[in-house]
């Protein structure tokens, strides 16, 4: 985030002793217009797996001609609408819409009373938690709890006066415009790093080798017995603990005694650690240090011999070719999985010039530290942009 932003953001003091206590109803207005589907120029939807969490922006959408939709897919939005999802609203799903379209009648189709409020505050008001808790709290049923309209039209909160309502929007966008930037140098890192990782592994070379990885690493090489120390305490890596792709959340310590049956798999240092179920999804990690961490038996922990260089195999697994491979082999529905034979099997690449093996496991490693960095970025932008909305609102 630039200084000038955040020199701005640290002056900022609000005096709210002229801001008037004001009901959400008196600053939106639903909108219920509803399509005709069979007639209709419209061509685009959003349903609610199209929104993110806390995102403003709609960077997904589906194609009318192209998907069957139910009945529930009526209510038309307008450019400029904000769309909010009215079930589990504990996920923050509230979006503007960049284009005309439909949406199903559990998205409720937002418009700002002009007369009251600037319309660019208007999603910055719903993003607050003081919102977010009124619509939790006013949620009904238990499965899949949801919000009535009514509920939140009676959410109160304190509305700034006009004037001020334009410069608070233009900081909180000016905020939100530095986050887009860094998503975009993010967008292109990403780019970066698969297309050279595709180029490397999933395109055959000459003066290559392709083989099998348990002819140069161990898989599951060492389990806890059955009588290791009851008291011995680890810190346990599930298949929840790699919370996405590379990334290792908080491990839960705890004793041999209490652990469930499955952490058995011993973690050591430059371990690599593959999530075997659904493993499309990338839940991959690399752990530099593995002093005392015990991963589960749905995982496959992989220890790459001295002579080619762990990170080297580890870029490997992020390619097209393995998981095209890993789709070839799962098996189940539910929990669709591969099994640590198929790892043992999976042919990597290895260069006959051992010399490159350092050379291009370092370029990965300065584009994944970068990625790393700016996600980094990212996040302390979005933390300080949730913290400016709450002391607003």
């Amino acid at each position: 985030m630039n200084a000038e932003l955040e020199n701005t953001i640290e002056e900022l003091q609000l005096d709210k002793s002229k801001w008037k206590l004001t009901k959400f109803g008196d600053v939106a207005i639903q909108q219920k217009g509803k399509v005709d589907r069979e007639n209709t120029e419209l061509t685009r939807y959003i349903q609610g797996g199209h929104m993110n969490s806390e995102d403003l922006h709609i960077r997904n959408w589906g194609n009318l001609k192209d998907e069957y939709l139910g009945p529930a897919f009526i209510r038309k939005f307008e450019k400029g609408d904000i769309l909010y999802g009215s079930r589990r609203t504990y996920l923050r799903k509230v979006a503007i819409a960049n284009f005309d379209g439909i949406t199903s009648n559990t998205t409720f189709v937002i418009k700002a009373n002009e007369k009251n409020i600037n319309k660019r505050l208007l999603p910055f008001i719903m993003m607050s938690e003081g919102f977010t808790e009124n619509s939790i709290k006013n949620s009904k049923g238990s499965v899949n709890p949801y919000i009535n309209w009514k509920d939140i039209a009676k959410y109160e909160f304190l509305l700034p006066p006009k004037d001020q309502q334009a410069k608070l929007a233009e900081l909180l966008w000016a905020m939100d415009e530095v986050v887009e930037r860094e998503n975009e140098v993010r967008e292109k890192l990403e780019y970066t790093y698969f297309t050279l990782v595709d180029n490397l592994f999933s395109k055959k070379k000459e003066n290559w080798e392709y083989i099998r990885l348990d002819k140069i690493a161990k898989i599951n090489a060492s389990s806890l017995k059955s009588n290791t120390d009851p008291n011995y305490v680890f810190k346990y890596l599930d298949l929840a603990g790699i919370i996405e792709p590379k990334v290792i959340g908080e491990l839960k310590e705890m004793k041999f005694s209490e652990a469930p049956s499955r952490a058995k798999r011993i973690v050591s240092d430059d371990s690599i650690i593959l999530a075997m179920v659904r493993p499309y999804q990338q839940a991959f990690a690399y752990v530099d240090d593995g002093r005392d961490i015990i991963a589960s038996t749905g995982t496959a922990v992989i220890n790459v011999s001295d002579e080619v260089k762990s990170k080297f195999i580890f870029h490997q697994f992020f390619s097209k070719k393995f998981t095209k491979y890993c789709e070839n082999r799962m098996t189940g529905t539910s929990y669709p999985a591969i099994t640590p034979t198929d790892v043992e099997e999976y042919k990597v690449a290895i260069p006959r010039d051992k010399n490159l093996i350092s050379v291009e496991a370092n370029k990965l490693d300065e584009l994944d530290n970068s990625i790393r960095y700016i996600k980094a970025n990212i996040s302390s932008s979005k933390a300080l942009q949730k913290s400016l909305i709450n002391q607003v609102f």
